[in-house]
């Protein structure tokens, strides 16, 4: 059976930051990861290119030897065993469950508010600790997101759950209320 690139990315997500802790160098694999991202980045195509069966294994590793020399270690291996098994085009997917574990042991939330109008500094800092606590974190990273359309209040989204305290959300339920 085939694996979709997700449960992939999943997977070898997973796998790499277990072994990143068992290594003690979760921090040190999680910044060189952030650099590989960057890559990726300036060079969208780089894993399909990586993943194509079209293209020459002479060429392919050429590609490959460019890519690694700027790694060493655990993520050079990593990257060595992805190319293997031709899921260079999954790699994002990866680092971004690394990321995700990283995150949650270090007990950062990361996500968005959504407000009608942009929160002052102040305010976007008493949300993110707001929602930390809420959610049962010791830190919150949230990205302010505008949307005039919640009238008023905030809508907090982060690992897959969402707090609506919006105006829009509070109209809809006494509307309900009225209708009943």
């Amino acid at each position: 059976m085939k694996l979709d690139k997700y449960t992939v990315g999943k997977r070898y997500g997973k796998a790499l930051f277990e072994l990143a802790i068992e290594k003690q160098e979760a921090d040190s694999i999680y910044q060189e990861l952030l650099k590989l991202r960057e890559v990726y980045q300036e060079v969208p195509e780089l894993g399909d290119i990586l993943s194509d069966v079209r293209l020459e294994p002479y060429e392919k590793d050429e590609i490959m030897k460019q890519l690694v020399s700027g790694f060493e270690g655990t993520v050079k291996n990593f990257l060595f065993v992805v190319y293997n098994y031709t899921r260079m085009n999954d790699l994002l997917l990866m680092i971004d469950e690394y990321e995700r574990r990283y995150d949650e042991h270090k007990s950062l939330l990361l996500g968005t508010a959504l407000t009608a109008v942009p929160l002052t500094k102040e305010q976007h800092q008493l949300m993110e600790e707001k929602a930390a606590k809420l959610l049962g974190y010791e830190k919150a990273s949230l990205v302010n997101l505008i949307d005039p359309s919640i009238v008023g209040g905030v809508v907090i989204e982060a690992n897959y759950k969402v707090i609506d305290g919006s105006i829009h959300k509070q109209l809809e339920q006494i509307q309900e209320m009225l209708l009943k």
